[in-house]
């Protein structure tokens, strides 16, 4: 039998307290009050339409009272019935309304436009993909001087809400400049998106960064070195290598994962990583010290009929497991909270500065740049020699703390 749903009352939708998350009260027919944890409340009527689940908004609660919210519920159903969709028709509706002014869609792709000729391509079009997906669908037709706060709120909660954290909290640096870039061209006279991302606000946090354990002591980091060479967790010894390589390279341990061996000159002593595979879309050198040359010829020898640097031992088509490299330091007996595979990158970042060494040569090491989209043409050689001497002068360093006996 199908559930059957309680109906609402205008005391209960009234009454409606916020809580930790987005909560929903049903009336059933699919009308429900969504309550998100600031405490907006709007109506919203789930429906099929064509064999689709499609989600309507009914407006914002007390503008939209209960007996409103039934009466456009019924509307909704009649126009299914009619083989109408109504949120093309409401769209359809907006259009013809924001003609009279601006529509959100329109002033977010003048600014789009603007700032895009300062930008990367890659920056914008990751820019515009976040508004196309989640920013356009709810707010694009609406008359920009008409969207309130409550509007933004609810969009940004409901991002977060999905599991979208850090791109909401983008999407709202992207609004506030919408809105600003609006606000001096005269179409609104406030910026509803301000102090949305500012520390004060309650609303949306910028996510925290997630930091990975590492040894950053140099006693500390000779055991590990010693322990990862006296490793046995594989027949072939490619994880004791791959372990030293990351040790050696600062590079990403996904970076080193999907490695395949044209990537790698060995006259040159150089590895160079597509744009594809990198985090910030672009190239990156990694100049080889004399040792990493060596661990990857060692690796070589074992991988190098195949394409791939690290085979998975299923399928050589297939690199081995993103658990591989943080499985072995665990065996080696270092848990999370001690040592991670990527945590390679801060232990060398870390003793390399406190070494003194530039740290304009150790962020482009770690392949690390400016947020900006800056169009500014990029080097991937940069630092390359300067890069090289350090890496020797660290490779070198892990030889002593590796023969010290703590």
């Amino acid at each position: 039998m199908p559930r059957t749903v309680k109906s609402l009352t205008a005391q209960e939708v009234k009454g409606a307290k916020p809580g930790a998350k987005i909560t929903r009260l049903f009336d059933g027919k699919g009308l429900y009050l969504e309550v998100t944890p600031s405490g907006s409340k709007r109506w919203r009527l789930k429906y099929r339409l064509h064999g689709r689940e499609r989600l309507a908004g009914l407006g914002p609660y007390p503008e939209v009272s209960l007996a409103e919210a039934r009466k456009r519920r019924r509307t909704i159903r009649e126009q299914v019935r009619d083989d109408i969709d109504p949120i093309e028709k409401k769209r359809q509706e907006r259009a013809a309304e924001a003609a009279k002014g601006d529509s959100f869609e329109t002033v977010a792709t003048a600014w789009h436009e603007h700032h895009s000729r300062e930008w990367s391509d890659t920056y914008a079009k990751r820019v515009y993909r976040r508004l196309e997906i989640d920013v356009f669908p709810a707010i694009g037709d609406m008359p920009i001087s008409e969207i309130r706060p409550a509007d933004i709120v609810a969009l940004l909660e409901a991002m977060q809400e999905r599991g979208v954290g850090e791109t909401a909290y983008r999407a709202g640096r992207d609004l506030e400049g919408i809105f600003d870039y609006a606000k001096q061209r005269d179409k609104i006279a406030s910026n509803p998106a301000a102090r949305l991302t500012r520390k004060k606000a309650q609303v949306l946090k910028k996510p925290k960064v997630k930091h990975f354990a590492a040894i950053t002591e140099k006693d500390q980091l000779g055991e590990l070195l010693r322990a990862i060479d006296g490793y046995r967790g594989d027949s072939q010894g490619t994880t004791k290598l791959a372990l030293s390589i990351l040790s050696l390279t600062m590079v990403r341990p996904g970076e080193l994962r999907h490695g395949v061996w044209p990537e790698l000159d060995f006259d040159e002593a150089l590895w160079t990583i597509p744009a594809t595979r990198m985090k910030m879309d672009r190239d990156h050198l990694v100049p080889l010290s004399d040792q990493a040359l060596a661990a990857f010829r060692a690796l070589h020898k074992v991988t190098g009929k195949g394409t791939l640097m690290l085979p998975s031992i299923r399928s050589k088509e297939r690199p081995v497991s993103d658990n591989t490299f943080n499985a072995a330091l665990r065996r080696l007996g270092y848990d999370n909270t001690q040592m991670t595979a990527h945590g390679f990158r801060s232990t060398a970042s870390t003793i390399l500065n406190e070494e003194g060494w530039n740290s304009d040569w150790i962020e482009m090491q770690l392949s690390h740049v400016e947020q900006s989209g800056s169009r500014a043409p990029y080097n991937r050689a940069k630092y390359l020699d300067q890069r090289r001497h350090m890496l020797q002068a660290w490779a070198d360093m892990l030889d002593g703390l590796r023969r010290e006996d703590g």
